[in-house]
């Protein structure tokens, strides 16, 4: 134990360039550190820092030591973190943002979370925005689609498939449609994306190097539970992630239509801020929606 304190006390010295502030992050006195430095010069054969009363340098030795040893403290240093969360009791407050419709993959593990952590308070922020993690001071983020902000750190959940569905009634009254094409003689319901403004484009297998198929536009929706509504009241088709609608396609208030044809889809991911290790309650999180998370139908 004497070798692995001097090395850490050896690491801190070099970097402050002072035996006091080596001291003060220690939480040691200033002497025991110029002491556990010593003995480690000795213990090696060389002289590792240059001392005068004002200041400390490295030697040519203690340049090439330092090298190595900081990396070894570091992962000695992560070692003992480790350990200290995993003894910890998760607790506390936790804000997790996640899209509108994510109360629908979240709700049903909900409860095995809250019997197994009671002492983590969950404050879930529901909505469609592009929420920043930072700025706003979330633990954590639940997002579709790719990872771009490269202070997060992620975890992927699972994946998702794009369907198109439509109330057993509406189709039989307005037929059901073979071919994407097809499609134009129908009442088709959009989404519009908060981020852009911009229309979800609906993506056919098999159309590469055709324009793109131009369909009537119904109704407009910016929210995910009214276009859900929406299609299940029979009012036209709608393409949804398969995860949103497994219930109505179970007890037959929906159907798909052109399963072959679509291949759409994508993933959820949970991210954090990268700046630190998650602290106990953030890391339950983390590892219960990776174990328990299901999506699909």
């Amino acid at each position: 134990m004497e070798s692995l304190s001097g090395l850490t006390a050896f690491v801190r010295a070099a970097e402050l360039r002072s035996f006091v502030a080596a001291a003060q992050r220690l939480e040691i006195s200033a002497s025991a550190v110029g002491k556990s430095i010593a003995r480690l010069e000795e213990s090696l054969g060389v002289r590792l820092l240059n001392r005068s009363t004002r200041h400390i340098s490295l030697t040519e030795a203690g340049e090439l030591f330092y090298a190595r040893c900081s990396r070894v403290v570091a992962e000695l240093e992560e070692a003992q973190a480790e350990l200290s969360r995993q003894r910890e009791v998760p607790r506390g407050r936790l804000r997790i943002s996640l899209p509108a419709l994510g109360y629908r993959m979240l709700l049903p593990i909900l409860p095995e979370f809250t019997r197994r952590y009671p002492e983590i308070e969950l404050d879930l922020d529901f909505s469609d925005r592009m929420v920043d993690v930072i700025a706003e001071g979330m633990d954590a983020v639940i997002r579709s689609g790719d990872v771009l902000d490269s202070r997060l750190r992620a975890r992927t959940l699972g994946a998702f498939r794009l369907i198109l569905v439509g109330a057993p009634g509406y189709f039989a009254t307005r037929g059901i449609p073979t071919t994407p094409e097809q499609l134009r003689d129908h009442a088709c319901l959009f989404y519009r994306f908060h981020s852009n403004g911009q229309l979800q484009p609906w993506t056919f297998e098999g159309r590469a190097g055709l324009p793109p198929l131009e369909l009537p536009g119904t109704l407009t929706f910016n929210n995910v539970e009214a276009l859900i509504g929406a299609a299940v009241g029979g009012l036209g088709v709608a393409y949804l992630p398969d995860f949103a609608v497994g219930q109505y396609l179970r007890d037959g208030s929906l159907v798909s239509i052109l399963d072959e044809r679509l291949v759409a889809g994508g993933t959820f991911s949970l991210l954090w801020p990268g700046s630190r290790q998650p602290l106990p309650k953030l890391r339950a999180f983390i590892d219960f929606l990776a174990e328990h998370l299901v999506l699909g139908p």
